[in-house]
């Protein structure tokens, strides 16, 4: 096997440039209050369904997945009211990329996902408050990293897959716990769907008009992240 080729390639560093752009705009005087996380957690993954069969080491794999891992990253927010945030998130999860169904399980190469986001917060409660829950969604984009496939695999050993970027929103919310007025901690879920491809899904056909249209089936690449940590605020009265 020569090069595998899974997705469009960007560049993260432009994207993590033009996410810090969104959330570092001025802001009103009166609203310059920011907060700062590093949160570590836990990364349920789900991967893709091929659409054509491979076949490694003589068994046949429709499935290539991310395992669920640890995972990593950090929040940097500005407040543009005493409730409403912009804020720029970066996600690291540390995994392995397996193919299976129907062959038996199948590691096939070190992974890393990287989430770059920018996105809209909503805190309820007042500013200062010992307990602020909270809720956000942003748009941005995941990045996939590959390592060396799997050395114990002859059929495709010293053969590389190509890292590559795709669009993708997150959703989310949590609460943050501040005993000290800048020391606090932060509990957060996440879910991030990432476009990969369009499958096709049929037709449809106009019940009035000769005219049909082939449907697609789009196919996500879901991460459910549970994560903890330690945040920061700055510029509160």
């Amino acid at each position: 096997m020569s090069r595998m080729r899974v997705m469009k390639v960007l560049s993260p560093a432009v994207l993590a440039v033009l996410c810090a752009a969104v959330v570092s705009r001025p802001v009103p005087a009166a609203a310059q209050a920011a907060e700062a996380s590093v949160l570590f957690g836990y990364t349920l993954s789900e991967g893709i369904t091929a659409q054509s069969t491979r076949i490694i080491n003589g068994n046949f794999y429709n499935d290539a997945d991310p395992k669920s891992s640890f995972s990593w990253g950090f929040t940097v927010g500005f407040f543009v009211s005493p409730n409403a945030e912009v804020e720029f998130l970066y996600d690291r999860q540390i995994t392995t990329l397996n193919a299976a169904n129907p062959g038996p399980s199948l590691d096939l190469a070190d992974m890393n996902v990287d989430n770059y986001h920018a996105n809209f917060v909503y805190n309820w409660g007042e500013p200062g408050a010992s307990m602020r829950p909270f809720a956000f969604g942003g748009l941005g984009a995941t990045s996939y990293g590959f390592g060396t496939l799997n050395s114990n695999l002859p059929a495709i050993a010293g053969a590389a897959i190509d890292g590559e970027t795709q669009f993708s929103s997150t959703w989310g919310g949590g609460v943050k716990f501040y005993p000290g007025k800048a020391v606090g901690f932060k509990l957060q879920a996440r879910w991030t769907p990432t476009y990969i491809k369009s499958d096709p899904g049929g037709l449809w056909c106009d019940p009035y008009y000769p005219t049909c249209w082939v449907l697609a089936d789009p196919d996500y690449s879901n991460q459910f992240e549970l994560s903890a940590g330690v945040t920061l605020r700055f510029g509160e009265k």
